[in-house]
């Protein structure tokens, strides 16, 4: 078997990958989705060709044209949407990054180009493989010339392929009469005319019969359908047209070396950099370390093992201006803590391996003492507040929490993600390293390697923190890192330390409870519907709604019927089974998220320890994961009865604390609308102030109806939502929404100007802020869809104010822990969800505690509105909320 060569039709497996892969973006707002499906389409291909040599080529403009003349009927080809076009230099750059040889010309279409390279190689003794989704060229298939044509179905990428004999079978012709046959029947996509009212069976019969259009125009009067016989005599010229259109030119005038084309190592420095950059975490894979590493300059790396040459760093550590630290551990036991990593200067880079006389306790100890005397970069500060041992978040640094500040919008903060992007260094990922070992596993197999990795980092922090501190104060957010997110996390890793108690027996009892509440639903939904089924499979639960029992409003899909919680919200109130389904759902979801997940996560101390998140969402809010105890269902009794398994210790009551309306009242005073401000100010009922006045009804005649809407209205408001999102909620008219919309808008146009100026700004800055200084970038807004920039729209609407909120609880969380401290109380903050904090409050200091909640809580910023908390106490979290 000769060598392979594959060629790949560069804009049209572009194009394809475009429409097959869902929509994506990386966090600088650049469409990736059209990069990342041709490269994985590039990538099946070449595992399974396992080729020697391989070109992409590219229209230079595309759509060029083989002839001017005939520029018309091609230059009328649908326009390339902006999402795609930008991704065409992108993808190139990808390509040159990877070694692999890219051919475009001037005055040559990419198929033109192709066709040529075929067929030379093909006569130098090479087996071609040519990708694309153009039919066209399956003009070329030969013997030697497969033709291969990616598909996607169901996300999957499936290929067809042809060559000579697969192209006689599937359209009766051989590849040269295939062009014939195209410039009969025409290509709508291709722009090829085609002779008018023949279509493909007719022209595949002519073809099969005559052989060529020059004989079907030889043997006319043999035609005995006279329409066809009419059609072919009147349109000659777009027979010949058409013909030059869809052929190939193969003997284009095109310079290469074949040596251009061999495959050699795709995976190099800068191609790990442009992944990195486009966010494609599962193409990094393919890269070794070897490939990812930049030069660093390892000469600084020094391993330490002896007890006096450590002793030694620490004494210059102390006296320097900061320290870059990186602890080696995969947990916090003796067993897992291979040592610790420092970087006292550019040229003085430290792994101090546990050994000996070195160990966990010495090495942490002196860390606690280095906080005391200079300051401490790291990356991660939560997770070494064990070894630090501190009361205070002043002089440490944390360069993941900073590189979250600067751009939120982020998947992943990484030390890899974080040298790539501040210091433009490529070094291997932590799992590249470690593959499925830990750091002890991997350091008694490869010290060398674990010894570079750690100062390696170490190195990075140390000199991320420089440039990450310079951009914090270009862009207004260094007091909000130093004075806010810093001391926040000194506040969380002690809530995580203290967790929350649970008590196993009721939690197993709770879902004995919603066992047999399940199966009662299911018991009640096979009687309603006649049928047993699965009622967790959505497709035999839309076959049994729609059709089995002849429910309207079933929209069917490829995969059968839509069965979502909008489509069954909507049918709930009319049809039982519809509203047990639901409530079965909901039931399930507790059962295995909560009654059996909760139980999972007790620790020895019967207590579930959280994990807090601060850099996760993009609005600044503090998330919760390992169990996540932020996303209890609150909407069904069932749901919020989870909380009464969560209970104080012994001697303690819950003393829950919650914002009221906190981002209306945001909003209040940041459009400082005076209706709005001076509605809160006179402590009613917002949301039948807002019906009065809306609706111009009086206070006291407003009906639930009337409060109801008026509530969805102004909670809408902030969240940006449409007369149609509207009309959804509220199950009324788009009409009649909108009219809502307008009346609120005239009741408070300074609300209006407000978000309007917001996404105007928000337009021009390209991000908008919250109150105190935090920046949400938009990459949205700049898009060319329509429904991108609406969603950027909303976005820029509600993050000033969700960011506001979330600022604020973040300083009231310090505010709260730090009044604890300083009063001496045994009371601890222990859970934060959303605009509410919980505390485990001493019996005798309860009082105390009340007061410090409501003092901080309201005092926190000052609004033109007053900040107003609901605030209750309990025996469980259930009795306190």
């Amino acid at each position: 078997m000769g060598k392979k060569l594959v060629l790949i039709d560069g804009h049209s497996i572009l194009n394809r990958a475009f429409y097959g892969v869902p929509d994506l973006s990386n966090a600088a707002g650049l469409h990736t989705n059209a990069v990342l499906g041709f490269l994985n389409i590039m990538f099946k291909i070449l595992d399974e060709e396992k080729a020697d040599y391989l070109c992409v080529a590219f229209d230079v403009n595309a759509p060029t044209f083989r002839h001017d003349i005939y520029a018309e009927y091609k230059g009328t080809r649908k326009s390339m949407p902006e999402e795609l076009r930008e991704q065409v230099p992108v993808m190139k750059e990808v390509l040159k990054a990877m070694n692999i040889r890219i051919m475009e010309k001037a005055g040559l279409e990419a198929d033109d180009i192709l066709g040529t390279l075929a067929k030379r190689f093909e006569k130098l003794g090479f087996e071609v493989s040519l990708v694309s989704g153009d039919r066209d060229l399956l003009q070329i298939a030969s013997e030697h010339i497969k033709i291969r044509i990616p598909k996607t179905k169901a996300g999957k990428t499936e290929i067809e392929d042809y060559n000579w004999k697969d192209v006689e079978e599937k359209y009766q012709v051989n590849p040269i009469q295939f062009i014939d046959l195209k410039a009969l029947m025409g290509d709508t996509s291709d722009n090829i005319p085609g002779v008018p009212k023949v279509g493909e069976k007719t022209a595949t019969d002519l073809i099969v019969q005559y052989g060529s259009i020059d004989e079907i125009y030889h043997h006319l009067e043999d035609i005995t359908k006279k329409s066809i016989k009419e059609t072919l005599e009147q349109n000659r010229h777009l027979a010949d047209l058409s013909k030059v259109l869809a052929t190939i030119n193969i003997d284009c005038d095109i310079e290469y070396q074949i040596e251009e084309f061999t495959i050699e190592n795709f995976y190099t420095k800068e191609a790990y950099v442009l992944f990195k950059q486009l966010e494609f975490k599962n193409l990094l894979t393919r890269f070794t370390v070897e490939d990812t590493v930049q030069n660093i300059e390892k000469k600084h790396f020094s391993c330490i093992s002896d007890f006096n040459d450590a002793e030694k760093i620490f004494v210059k550590a102390k006296e320097a201006e900061y320290v870059g630290v990186y602890a080696v551990e995969s947990g916090k036991t003796e067993e897992e803590f291979v040592g610790l990593a420092l970087a006292i200067s550019e040229e003085e880079i430290y792994f101090i391996e546990k050994s000996g006389f070195l160990t966990k306790d010495y090495l942490t100890g002196h860390l606690s003492t280095l906080k005391q005397q200079t300051h401490i970069a790291g990356f991660y500060i939560k997770g070494i507040y064990d070894y630090l041992k501190t009361q205070s978040s002043d002089g440490l640094f944390d360069i993941q929490l900073a590189a979250y500040l600067l751009n939120p919008l982020k998947n992943d903060y990484h030390m890899d993600d974080i040298a790539n992007e501040f210091l433009e260094w490529m070094i291997p990922e932590e799992k590249q390293v470690l593959g499925k070992r830990t750091y002890a596993q991997a350091f008694m197999e490869n010290r060398d390697e674990i010894v570079d990795y750690a100062c390696t980092c170490a190195s990075v922090v140390f000199h991320a923190k420089d440039v990450l501190e310079r951009n914090l104060v270009d862009t207004g957010m260094s007091k909000l890192f130093y004075e806010m997110e810093m001391p926040l996390t000194l506040v969380l890793y002690d809530m995580e330390q203290e967790g929350i108690l649970i008590r196993p027996d009721e939690l197993k009892a709770y879902g004995e409870a919603l066992t047999e509440r399940i199966l009662e639903l299911e018991q009640n939904i096979y009687t309603q519907s006649g049928v047993t089924f699965n009622i967790n499979s959505p497709k035999q639960m839309g076959e049994v709604l729609f059709e089995t029992m002849g429910i309207p409003g079933g929209k069917k899909t490829k995969t059968g019927y839509s069965t979502g919680a909008e489509v069954l919200e909507k049918l709930a109130e009319e049809y039982p089974i519809v509203s047990d389904i639901l409530e079965f759902r909901g039931l399930m979801k507790l059962k295995t998220t909560y009654a059996e997940g909760l139980a999972s996560c007790i620790q020895a101390d019967s207590r579930i320890h959280t994990t807090f998140n601060q850099t996760i969402a993009a609005t600044g809010r503090i998330s919760s994961t390992e169990p996540n105890l932020q996303n209890i269902p609150m909407r069904m009794e069932l749901g919020r009865l989870i909380r009464k398994v969560f209970v104080p210790k012994e001697g303690c009551i819950f003393m829950d604390a919650d914002y009221s309306q906190i981002e209306l009242r945001i909003m209040a005073h940041m459009s400082g609308d005076e209706k709005l401000i001076e509605a809160y100010r006179t402590d009613a009922d917002i949301h039948r102030i807002t019906a009065s006045q809306v609706f111009h009804t009086p206070f006291h005649e407003v009906t639930d109806t009337q409060r109801r809407n008026a509530k969805a209205v102004n909670f809408g408001i902030i969240y940006g939502i449409s007369s149609f999102g509207l009309s959804q909620g509220l199950s009324i008219s788009r009409k009649e929404a909108a009219k809502y919309i307008e009346q609120y808008f005239e009741t408070y146009p300074k609300v209006k100007i407000f978000l309007e100026n917001i996404v105007k700004e928000a337009k021009e800055n390209g991000y908008v802020t919250t109150l105190f200084g935090r920046r949400r970038p938009i990459p949205e807004l700049a898009s060319s869809n329509f429904m991108q920039r609406s969603f950027g729209e909303r976005v820029a609407m509600n993050s000033p104010l969700q960011g506001t909120a979330a600022d604020i609880i973040k300083i009231a969380m310090i505010q709260v822990w730090s009044r604890l401290k300083k009063q001496g109380l045994r009371s601890k903050l222990i859970l934060q969800v959303h605009d509410e904090l919980l505390v485990e409050t001493y019996i005798e200091e309860e009082a105390a505690v009340k007061e410090i909640l409501i003092t901080e809580m309201r005092n926190v910023a000052k609004l033109a509105v007053s900040l107003e908390i609901d605030l209750h106490t309990g025996n469980n979290w259930y009795e306190a909320k």
